[in-house]
């Protein structure tokens, strides 16, 4: 009998906004979330807050208009919803989106993007462990 792989747990949700640090203050501020991580555009301006969720997930907050390596479009609003899978699990997904004519829309070294049926945004995530054999 073939045992059911467990189900995917929430890697992250990324929200992009026009105002970063009134963001944060929300987020951060308001709603109390701690800060993880920064990360800076290539001039070194604020691009994203990574704030810690329950569970191992986070919240980015990502800069509208802040052209990152992963991400093409950047309107303001919901950006995606990143499912946790593990390093070694990658090209197994990668095989299970092609048998089900998913498209791979863009990948980064630790996810791969693409869409739902309605067009939203959906993750594939191992961020921070690199897929086994990435140097």
């Amino acid at each position: 009998m073939r045992e059911t792989p467990p189900p995917l747990s929430v890697h992250h949700l990324a929200v992009v906004v026009r105002d970063l640090e009134r963001a944060e203050a929300f987020y951060a501020g308001v709603l109390g979330l701690p800060v993880t991580r920064r990360w800076t555009d290539e001039a070194g301006a604020p691009r994203s807050v990574w704030l810690e969720l329950g569970g191992g997930a986070f919240l980015a907050v990502e800069r509208a208009g802040a052209d990152g390596p992963t991400r093409a479009d950047a309107a303001p609003g919901w950006h995606c919803v990143a499912l946790g899978i593990a390093p070694s699990e990658r090209e197994a997904w990668r095989g299970r989106l092609a048998a089900s004519g998913v498209a791979i829309e863009r990948e980064s070294a630790y996810s791969m993007y693409t869409r739902d049926p309605e067009g939203n945004l959906v993750a594939l995530s191992h961020y921070p462990h690199p897929q086994p054999g990435a140097g």
